[in-house]
């Protein structure tokens, strides 16, 4: 074997590494739109943040504990909840196409003014991160749940974005969608759900593990109130018609 042929060895490698990480961004786009495409129709058992909470719980030595989660479809739930979502989270939610740009404009002027910091995601976004990404602040993953964003608005209908987003919203610590909160919350099933009670489960997001539903403080009453008002604004159950 001559010299020149050796010397080649960690070229050839070093092109193939290349070809590789060349094609990972398409493997990766192709394996997404499959994903994002198959849970239009079909309902995932849980997501990446049920996942990751149920894995800290056992790296904690909690053996105890269980993720309370429950789906259901939109239909099987009360029109309050769904609705109680739209006027808390993204009141825009019909229009946009997964961002809503005036939202996060407004949030990032009332964060720099020191006011009470509010994100400006959207519903699509937040469905994108619950499923399919982890808890963290990082550019690379908000370039992926762009991506994620993008996608589910592409490939699904609105009222299917909503209905993921309210079988997998987080309402307290391990207790994810709104069955699951219907029964720990209020021992009823979703689709029993008041308005008051819609809007309750409404107001602990995006923070569940610091507000309660079942123990509301002065910030929670205050905020049911507001959503129920924002819910009537809307016209009310009627509003998701259109969807």
């Amino acid at each position: 074997m001559g010299a020149t042929e050796v010397d080649d060895k960690p070229r050839r490698r070093g092109r193939r590494l290349w070809r590789w990480l060349l094609w990972l961004p398409l493997l990766f786009a192709a394996f997404s739109i499959l994903q994002v495409a198959s849970l239009r129709f079909i309902d995932p058992p849980f997501s990446m943040f049920m996942l990751n909470r149920q894995l800290a719980a056992w790296v904690e030595g909690d053996w105890r504990f269980r993720i309370a989660h429950d789906a259901r479809d939109l239909e099987d739930m009360s029109p309050y909840l769904p609705l109680a979502l739209v006027a808390a989270e993204d009141q825009n939610f019909p229009e946009h196409s997964g961002f809503d740009f005036k939202a996060i404009e407004k949030a990032r002027k009332n964060n720099a003014r020191g006011r009470r910091v509010r994100g400006g995601s959207t519903i699509s976004q937040q469905v994108a991160k619950n499923l399919f990404l982890w808890s963290g602040r990082s550019w690379v993953r908000k370039g992926i749940e762009a991506w994620y964003t993008v996608l589910i608005e592409t490939l699904w209908p609105k009222r299917r974005i909503l209905e993921m987003y309210a079988n997998f919203a987080e309402f307290g610590d391990g207790v994810y969608g709104a069955q699951a909160a219907a029964r720990t919350y209020f021992g009823k099933d979703a689709r029993n759900l008041s308005a008051a009670e819609s809007a309750r489960l409404a107001a602990v997001l995006p923070s569940p593990r610091r507000y309660s539903v079942s123990r509301p403080g002065p910030y929670v009453q205050r905020r049911s109130n507001a959503i129920q008002r924002q819910m009537r604004a809307l016209g009310g159950p009627a509003y998701l018609n259109d969807l």
